[in-house]
């Protein structure tokens, strides 16, 4: 990791650059989708065999792209007893949290005025599981269960598949959170098949769920012919620290996420110069032992940093402007300091609350918005699979009355016939 200091006349020129480096070029990546999309939209479940055979190594037939009921239910024996147990505790958490989230609808009287909203969920969503040589069945259980909760109707899981099929971790994960169906594709074509709908895979109204630069190139350009959740990049954390709390907990939560790609980003903010060397010194030690210690030691080289700080107000206002994808608040008042807080996907409060928790356990959703995203846009949740249909109605005095203003607006923009609509119920109702 490369420290750096607030007080360094070069630290603002360096921490511009740093803001910028994040909001990397997709350009590459949309040219190599945008083929693939076409090749989908056009050929269907043959294109996507091909495409599975030529990205993913695995030959399937067309028959063979859905992953039958029968095979998910066969994997709840297959999986260990202490791993069924966990993801059902987890999917009970995840189903609890954004339950919170259910939006009704509303309604407002006034008179010869009815107005509201009406709070609706989509027909169909599509869940994108990432996997392949991983396994994400915390994904699944991200994904699908706030669109159940959402009362979807039908929700379809994609997931790249393997040379051994869809592992059975992940097919008992899709039966706990209640999928619909499960096909075993991945990549931009995995997201051109929800999206264009082929003779097996049904069309989706919402895509949903994390993926690779290509994965996210597919749903750039796919928005607008469905619905996406967010555009999201390599995975971040940020630690505020105050120097209270074991320099070990604040350097093992770093590395958690070092150890997900090369592209990940990790930051330390601190006043405390001594206990950012002394999270530094524990992160050496911890890297060396760690199974992933390439891609972690990649990962930190290229996109980790211990910033110095004046004080936690200065700490708090570049971890605003960072807007991390997750904030780690390692102080002795966490609480007291969530209220400073503008621009983050997911806040943990204290430093016995690390990121793992999140992402397995405790409910909120793990699928965030990253690369400064948190400044506008919001972690995946029940919101993602509903919309909002606004209702009106009025009376005629009511519109008599409204009339007054309405015409003149219409007028001074030029719409006559908007105020001919209004003035002829009026004069003639």
């Amino acid at each position: 990791m490369k420290l750096l200091d607030s007080r360094d006349p070069a630290f603002r020129r360096r921490w511009e650059a740093l803001l910028q480096e994040r909001s990397s070029s997709m350009e590459e990546a949309l040219e190599v989708v945008q083929g693939i999309l076409q090749q989908v939209k056009e050929g269907g479940d043959e294109a996507l065999v091909r495409l599975t055979e030529r990205f993913d190594g695995v030959k399937l037939r067309v028959e063979e792209l859905e992953v039958e009921r029968q095979r998910w239910r066969e994997a709840m024996a297959q999986v260990d007893d202490e791993v069924l147990e966990a993801l059902e505790a987890a999917a009970s958490n995840i189903e609890a949290f954004h339950r919170q989230q259910l939006r009704e609808g509303w309604v407002d009287f006034s008179p010869g005025v009815v107005r509201g909203e009406l709070s609706r969920p989509v027909e169909r969503a599509g869940i994108y599981v990432p996997g392949g040589k991983a396994l994400y069945p915390s994904s699944l259980l991200m994904g699908v269960i706030p669109a159940r909760v959402a009362g979807v109707e039908e929700v379809i899981v994609v997931t790249p598949p393997s040379p051994g099929g869809v592992n059975p971790v992940v097919l008992a994960a899709a039966e706990i959170a209640g999928a619909d169906r499960l096909f075993q594709v991945g990549g931009a074509q995995a997201v051109a098949a929800l999206a264009y709908g082929t003779c097996r895979v049904p069309r989706v109204d919402v895509i949903a769920g994390p993926g690779n630069l290509y994965v996210t190139a597919a749903k750039k350009l796919l928005y607008g012919e469905v619905g996406v959740d967010m555009l999201a990049g390599p995975s971040e954390l940020l630690i505020l620290s105050d120097g209270s709390s074991s320099p070990r907990f604040a350097a093992a939560d770093l590395l958690s996420q070092a150890e997900h790609d090369q592209e990940a980003w990790t930051l330390l903010i601190t006043p405390e110069g001594a206990f950012a060397e002394r999270v530094l010194e524990e992160l050496e030690a911890l890297l060396a032992e760690t199974p992933r210690r390439e891609v972690a030691s990649e990962s930190l080289r290229r996109h980790g940093f211990a910033v110095v700080v004046e004080d936690l107000e200065e700490g708090m206002e570049l971890a605003n402007e960072f807007a991390p994808e997750h904030l780690e608040l390692h102080l002795k008042e966490p609480l007291t300091w969530l209220e400073g807080v503008r621009n983050a996907g997911v806040v943990f409060l204290g430093d016995q609350t690390p990121v793992a928790l999140g992402d397995y356990y405790a409910g909120p959703n793990h699928i965030l918005p990253t690369a400064r995203a948190a400044r506008y846009s919001s972690p995946l949740g029940v919101w993602t699979f509903q919309k909002r249909i606004n209702f009106l109605y009025y009376d005629r005095g009511a519109l008599a009355e409204a009339a007054k203003r309405v015409v003149p607006l219409a007028r001074i923009e030029g719409l006559e016939a908007h105020a001919e609509a209004v003035k002829v119920r009026v004069d003639h109702g």
